[in-house]
């Protein structure tokens, strides 16, 4: 009787190949010429919701797992960077990726107007005051890239900066450029993971948003008139958006455009390059030092015996004095 094969069982795909498909087609490192027009907002990656949700839970479980490992491997940071335009989904992206996640590990950061005293330092300066200790995950909710983009449309708030007028030239933002590359390149070098993600709306569903947010009670606090006035700068925003990604996307901190018509789609992206980033760190809790396992099982067994003895100190106070007779005895 001829032998038959056993078929091979099939070995499961490295959670970075599964996850490849969202995070791939969005992510650009400057290896490839970029152009914002060719990333659309609406994209679900062929995806539902019901899908997308099983996703979103599964990258809640292994950021969890791995933001502890990263603290207890107290070798590596992470710096993750959200831009968009107003009513992109940020806040909500952030609260809901790391909705799992320890918040003693993590420190967010949003950068407003400049202060007066930021305003005396160089355009670098206050990112650098919030970056991220070894171990732990920073988040910038807008970043340093804000003076490449409203001081950029807005140039009467580059005149506040103080700079020296000779060196307000017109290759200032491509030198922006260079300075923030080699930045990042700087951190990287010196252990910080750095991902950035643009929030990819379409100028149709913010006007959704906004909608949304004045007629809602609960959400009327979110708007303001400045988001209206700076809708009407939306192509120069674009063009802005368009000239920083093509400049800094760089391998050592891509750029992920996230479609993000649908924020349920957004969170699935940006989730799943955060967690196949961190599984590419190989971060592994420390292990013991033999010799100290002796010391150790000795420390657990003092701590079982005075269970024990708490156990049968408490087992004596709780013995009752029993007494003749039962209910009605004393009517006998």
């Amino acid at each position: 009787m001829p032998k038959t094969r056993k078929t091979p069982a099939k070995k499961s795909q490295p959670l970075a190949a599964t996850l490849k498909p969202y995070v791939a087609p969005y992510r650009c490192d400057g290896t490839a010429p970029f152009r914002l027009k060719f990333h659309p907002t609406d994209d679900r990656g062929g995806l539902d919701k019901d899908a997308a949700a099983e996703i979103i839970a599964s990258n809640l479980k292994h950021i969890e797992d791995l933001q502890q490992r990263l603290y207890a491997t107290d070798r590596w940071a992470v710096l993750l960077i959200f831009q968009g335009m107003d009513a992109a989904g940020k806040d909500s992206a952030i609260e809901h990726v790391f909705a799992g996640v320890n918040p003693q590990g993590v420190d967010v950061a949003s950068f407003k107007t400049p202060s007066p005293l930021e305003l005396n330092h160089d355009f670098l300066w206050r990112a650098s005051t919030q970056l991220p200790q070894r171990g732990r995950i920073g988040i910038f909710n807008r970043s340093h890239y804000e003076e490449c983009l409203i001081v950029r449309v807005h140039p009467e708030i580059l005149a506040k900066e103080k700079l020296p007028p000779q060196l307000v030239t017109r290759n200032i933002w491509r030198e922006r450029f260079e300075d923030i590359n080699a930045y990042e390149r700087y951190l990287a070098r010196n252990g910080t993971l750095i991902l950035k993600f643009f929030l990819n709306v379409s100028k149709e569903e913010q006007r959704r948003r906004f909608l949304e947010r004045l007629e809602q009670p609960a959400k009327r606090w979110k708007f303001a008139m400045d988001d209206a006035t700076e809708r009407g700068l939306w192509d120069k925003y674009q063009a802005a958006y368009q000239d920083v990604i093509a400049h800094t996307s760089t391998p050592w901190a891509p750029w992920h455009v996230v479609p993000a018509d649908h924020k349920w789609f957004a969170r699935v992206v940006i989730g799943a390059t955060i967690v196949s980033a961190l599984e590419q760190l190989d971060l592994h809790f420390p292990e013991v030092d033999k010799k100290e396992l002796p010391v150790f099982t000795r420390v657990a067994r003092a701590l079982e015996a005075e269970a024990k003895v708490g156990k049968a100190k408490r087992g004596k106070r709780k013995s009752p004095t029993r007494r003749g007779g039962g209910i009605g005895a004393s009517e006998a």
